[in-house]
């Protein structure tokens, strides 16, 4: 049995990951933490958490604590997943793993060094859903694939129009703004199924003025297979658009990074679409493949290598320094 504690049980910790720590046979979710004692303890009352925190320090050298989830926002990851590090405890990060492919670095070697297992909640690498699109691609139901590409919008919301304050739009945090946390999803997710990238490109710019960050991306890559990628993300567009197809010479697969729309083959003589549907708490089957990496059954297909090269691109497409 792991005794798990979350860093950070904010809003992704309600449903889509805090409930699924306590669902998994082998884990326990034994203690939370927030700067806010009163959101911390309403949290564990309601989740039936034994332990909760305003102290991460507390969380992390609890001699209880196995494992720890950084769930906090990703200028925090750093600075925790070292001391995580220190203590020699198992860890799982929230994605994007750090603000910058250096920091991802640095969080790497703290972990090699002391041989602990590091995780990252890119947990579209274990839904169903796309374990279906790696199967046509293995299957090679479009041919050899060619060319991928997706191109995601949506409107500001009313956050952005407000200009009240939101770290995912703080350029000092996240200098793609949305780019960061969700182009990641869908980066990560396509290295997944196609295998590394070796170049990537890309241009930003601020076009609506209503934050410090980035609102437009364009950006252009190689995968080691030579097959090409390119992909569009504004975040000030009319309407939400979310669109992914691979090409092959015999066809192309057509998915939604975020929608749970199906998912859809198309060849010459036959077309096909598939309704896969996700788990209750989505990051389920990503923290199942973590007990069973610990128990040595599997590999996990998130780990802090593989998020360390989805920043890597994420980095290039941005063009940061």
């Amino acid at each position: 049995m792991y005794n798990w504690g979350i860093l950070g049980c904010g809003n992704v910790t309600e449903l889509k990951s805090g409930p699924a720590y306590q669902k998994v046979d082998g884990f326990n979710l034994n203690a939370v933490m927030r700067r806010d004692f009163e959101k911390a303890q309403d949290y564990a009352l309601r989740h039936r958490v034994p332990k909760f925190f305003n102290n991460a320090d507390d969380l992390i050298n609890d001699p209880e604590i196995d494992a720890i989830y950084i769930a906090t926002p990703p200028d925090s990851h750093t600075e925790y997943a070292l001391k995580v590090a220190h203590a020699g405890k198992i860890c799982c990060i929230e994605k994007p793993m750090a603000p910058s492919y250096q920091e991802c670095v640095i969080i790497n070697k703290a972990f090699d060094d002391k041989k602990i297992p590091l995780f990252v909640a890119y947990y579209r690498r274990s839904l169903p859903r796309f374990d279906k699109v790696n199967e046509w691609l293995i299957a090679e139901r479009i041919g050899e694939i060619r060319h991928i590409n997706w191109h995601l919008s949506k409107p500001a919301n009313d956050i952005d129009l407000s200009g009240k304050y939101n770290w995912r739009t703080d350029s000092k945090i996240a200098l793609g703004g949305y780019f960061d946390d969700l182009a990641s999803h869908g980066i990560d997710l396509f290295v997944h199924l196609l295998g590394n990238i070796k170049e990537a490109n890309g241009v930003a710019v601020n076009q609506q003025g209503l934050y410090t960050a980035m609102d437009s991306i364009t950006g252009n890559w190689l995968h080691e297979s030579g097959i090409t990628g390119t992909g569009s993300w504004n975040f000030g567009s009319e309407k939400r658009e979310d669109l992914v197809q691979i090409y092959g010479n015999r066809g192309k697969i057509s998915f939604s990074v975020f929608s749970e729309s199906p998912i859809s083959i198309e060849t010459d003589d036959n077309k096909e679409s598939l309704f896969v549907e996700n788990p209750e708490n989505i990051q389920l089957y990503h923290i199942q493949n973590i007990l069973k990496h610990l128990n040595g059954s599997v590999l996990h297909p998130s780990t802090g290598k593989t998020a360390m090269h989805t920043s890597w691109v994420l980095d290039r497409i941005l063009r940061k320094k």
